[in-house]
C-alpha cells in the first residue's frame, strides 16, 4: 500500500485493486520523476500522473514469508536491520531460480542506464573517452572528466542515484564510473542496484 496522497486518491477513485509496476522499460532505469517516465515511455502511455519526485529513490524491499524462514528477495528502502529488529534473522536468496522469478528486479542486469557503467575501486576510471565519475570517497585517477560528489549517507545516496544516472544518460557520456560504496549493511540495497546496473549478461563490469 503506497503512502503518497496522489496514489491513495487514485486507488480510492478506481474502487478496485490496482497493479502498479514501475513505469520503465524492462531492465532499464527506474523513474523517480514524471519527466523520467516521459523520456522512457513517451507517447506509448495515455496519461502520466505526476506526484512529484520520489523520496526514497530506489525500489521497495521484497520479503518472502512463503517458507519456514523469512527470505529477502530484493533489498530496498526498508533495510534488513529494520526488518530483523521486528521478526529476527532473515535469509537471502543468492541466485534467482530458473523460470519466473519470485520478485521483480532479480535479473542479473537490471536498473541499468544506456551508458555503460563501471564499479571502480580507489578512483580508477577508464583512460579513454569522456565520462562522468560518481565520487564517494576516492578522487578519480583522471582530472579531465566530469566529477559528481555523491551523498555520504546510504539513504541520501539511494534517493539521488537514479536521478543522477538519468542525467548521465541524457548528457551522452561514453561511460559512468561509480566509486564503490562501503560494504556495510546500510549500503546493501545501493550495492544491489549498482551491481545490476553494471552487469552485462552474467558478467559484472568492474575496473
Amino acid at each position: 500500500m503506497p503512502n503518497h496522497p496522489a496514489a491513495l486518491a487514485l486507488i480510492e477513485a478506481a474502487a478496485l485493486p490496482l497493479a502498479a509496476p514501475s513505469a520503465n522499460r524492462f531492465t532499464e532505469l527506474s523513474p523517480t520523476t514524471a519527466d523520467h517516465v516521459r523520456q522512457s515511455l513517451g507517447s506509448e502511455v495515455d496519461l502520466i500522473l505526476d506526484g512529484g519526485p520520489c523520496t526514497v529513490g530506489i525500489e521497495s524491499t521484497v520479503l518472502s514469508l512463503a517458507g519456514p524462514n523469512p527470505v529477502l528477495l530484493r533489498p530496498g528502502g526498508i533495510s534488513r536491520q529494520q526488518l530483523e529488529a521486528l521478526i529476527g534473522p532473515i535469509a537471502t536468496l543468492k541466485d534467482a531460480p530458473a523460470g519466473a522469478h519470485p520478485a521483480p528486479g532479480m535479473h542479473a542486469r537490471h536498473y541499468s542506464p544506456r551508458t555503460v557503467l563501471y564499479l571502480t575501486q580507489k578512483g580508477e576510471v577508464p583512460e579513454q573517452w569522456q565520462g562522468i565519475y560518481l565520487q564517494l570517497h576516492h578522487a578519480p585517477t583522471r582530472t579531465n572528466i566530469t566529477v559528481l560528489q555523491m551523498p555520504q549517507s546510504a539513504a541520501e545516496y539511494a534517493a539521488s542515484l537514479y536521478k543522477v544516472l538519468h542525467n548521465a544518460d541524457g548528457n551522452n557520456y561514453s561511460w559512468i564510473a561509480v566509486d564503490s560504496p562501503p560494504n556495510t549493511p546500510e549500503w546493501e540495497a545501493v550495492h544491489d542496484r549498482l551491481r545490476r546496473a553494471a552487469s552485462k549478461g552474467k558478467e559484472r563490469v568492474q575496473l
